[in-house]
């Protein structure tokens, strides 16, 4: 719930979830036993921001954080998907998940629990974001240590250190992943995008990544850099590439492309010359492990 409850002037948190009632915070839905939230099951291989390092679709870690070498098929990852976010980002392309705490789908940890039957092989937290519900996903991660099933995140990184600790540890311990949505660099255009702090942001992800040498065999922390035409340009990709090579070149980084949606349709989709560049860049930069994401969307548009 950190950095979740900053005023709107709606009485209404950012993350959607709590409400100022009588100068006191209510959740009128969801609790750190019953998260508002909706699942389904997603066959592995599946279209993840880290699917090209993760043992699920690589077989990366086998044994002993895969089923095979060659990757997991016939196999499922639980997407469990977050209503709520710290954040409040125009190009939003989960946006649905505002409507959730209006009408609260509250599910259980028993319920999650239930669902990571014997072919469920990892379980991805992502929305929304996660984090103004990770008490609730911290306990479902227990659980799905307990069974032997991976435990990933996907996050823009805005929650409280001693949760993050917690988070990166789950992960680390089941062979899973720690995914940065890392939105820019420069504090003006992050909060023109996102109306939040790039400090914190920027923080958690060093937090982490400092843990990840503790693994070999898979990486522990991925970073993805959405390319916004126009505010991710090819300084913020600079700054934010070098960021990351100075923490950790081998971090995994992978660019994705933008398209338009929620309050940013007035934009192209991400051109292939503005992906290319950013490869490039991040590579000079010494980062690694460079990758474009959702390549179909690119195109000849600026």
């Amino acid at each position: 719930m950190w950095q979740g409850v900053r005023h709107t002037g709606r009485g209404v948190g950012y993350c959607g979830l709590v409400k100022n009632v009588g100068h006191r915070l209510v959740r009128p839905g969801g609790d750190v036993n019953l998260g508002v939230l909706s699942y389904y099951y997603d066959p592995i291989p599946k279209n993840c921001v880290a699917d090209w390092v993760c043992p699920a679709s690589t077989g990366r870690g086998y044994p002993r954080y895969a089923k095979s070498p060659w990757g997991e098929y016939g196999y499922y990852n639980l997407a469990v998907f977050y209503g709520g976010c710290s954040l409040d980002c125009l190009f939003c392309q989960n946006w649905q998940h505002r409507e959730y705490p209006s009408r609260p789908k509250l599910v259980s940890v028993k319920e999650l629990e239930e669902a990571m039957h014997n072919r469920v092989t990892c379980i991805c937290f992502f929305g929304g974001d996660p984090a103004p519900q990770t008490i609730h996903a911290l306990l479902v991660a227990k659980k799905a240590t307990e069974k032997g099933v991976r435990v990933c995140w996907e996050t823009s990184g805005q929650l409280a250190p001693h949760l993050l600790d917690k988070v990166v540890e789950m992960s680390l311990k089941t062979g899973g992943i720690v995914k940065f949505d890392l939105k820019a660099f420069t504090p003006s255009v992050y909060k023109a995008l996102t109306d939040g702090e790039v400090d914190i942001a920027l923080r958690n992800f060093k937090v982490a990544a400092r843990r990840f040498r503790e693994r070999s065999e898979v990486p522990l922390v991925v970073a993805s850099i959405l390319l916004v035409p126009g505010y991710v340009d090819e300084m913020e990709i600079d700054l934010l590439t070098k960021f990351i090579a100075r923490i950790e070149p081998e971090i995994p980084t992978r660019f994705l492309a933008f398209h338009p949606d929620y309050m940013l349709r007035d934009l192209p989709p991400t051109s292939i010359r503005h992906a290319e560049t950013a490869v490039k860049i991040a590579k000079e930069n010494g980062l690694v492990e460079v990758s474009i994401g959702n390549w179909w969307l690119l195109g000849d548009y600026y």
